[in-house]
């Protein structure tokens, strides 16, 4: 089975305090430390698990500058079998439809069995991977907490409203968004990073997918962002100190009281 799992390099929230920049319209990004998205990293071991039981290959793909080259090496000395990085000034920008306008070019270029994306990235839209599919014309599941590889066919699990579990069948070649829990993402040693330090990973422009750079980055984009802030804080709350027990009983007083129970 070939898999493509597209991921992205983004802030690191353990390492990171975050402040808006001066134009107030995104984060001070100037020195963020920088990792892979979580939950494309669950949606790469995904595909080696899968790629283990079923044999094929895996490729890493992501959008972006010359430093988002290490978040490809990582995913590959994970077990990830190739890397492609987009790379263009045109690309940057690009909101959600321009991100799945560039990965869809290179993805046409190849055959693909399974198309993995994590369930958000960074700024929490989660759309790339239904606009994606969208474009391809294939099946499409979001939040996917479980994979069986069937002949021509995967069954997917997915977490609904009040905690229920749904399973779909879906033809293949499909496209996947995978939520966080399906597995536990192994660990990537120095020795696995070396192995891969050296290895080529192609780069390709908008000139080599076949996209005019007006129909990506800021120009091509259909949304913009105009305002970043932290909500006010509401006014009234109240902490309830104690041991739990007492905390349980303080706050079923509370909640009777205002008409909640």
């Amino acid at each position: 089975m070939e898999i493509l799992v597209c991921v992205k390099r983004v802030p690191d929230t353990a390492e990171n305090e975050f402040e808006l920049n001066s134009a107030g319209n995104d984060l001070d990004r100037g020195d963020l430390v920088y990792s892979v998205n979580e939950w494309d990293n669950y949606a790469v071991e995904e595909a080696i698990q899968i790629v283990d039981k079923t044999g094929g290959n895996v490729t890493v793909i992501t959008v972006g500058d010359g430093e988002s080259e290490e978040v490809l090496r990582r995913e590959m000395a994970m077990g990830a079998n190739n890397g492609i990085l987009l790379s263009d000034d045109a690309f940057g920008g690009s909101d959600g439809k321009g991100i799945a306008t560039i990965l869809k070019a290179e993805i046409e270029k190849g055959k693909y069995d399974l198309i993995l994306t994590g369930a958000q990235a960074d700024e929490g839209a989660g759309q790339v991977g239904g606009m994606l599919a969208a474009m391809l014309d294939m099946p499409y599941a979001s939040l996917v907490n479980k994979i069986e590889v069937g002949e021509g066919t995967i069954k997917v699990g997915r977490e609904i409203e009040g905690g229920n579990q749904e399973m779909n069948e879906i033809t293949l070649p499909c496209v996947l968004s995978i939520q966080t829990g399906i597995n536990e993402p192994r660990y990537v040693g120095i020795r696995g990073i070396r192995k891969v330090a050296s290895v080529e990973i192609p780069v390709k422009s908008a000139s080599d997918l076949g996209l005019a750079a007006d129909s990506v980055g800021k120009t091509g984009a259909k949304t913009r962002r105009i305002d970043y802030f932290t909500p006010d804080m509401g006014v009234g709350a109240e902490m309830l100190e104690g041991s739990t027990d007492e905390i349980i009983a303080k706050l079923i007083e509370k909640l009777k009281a205002k008409g909640g129970l």
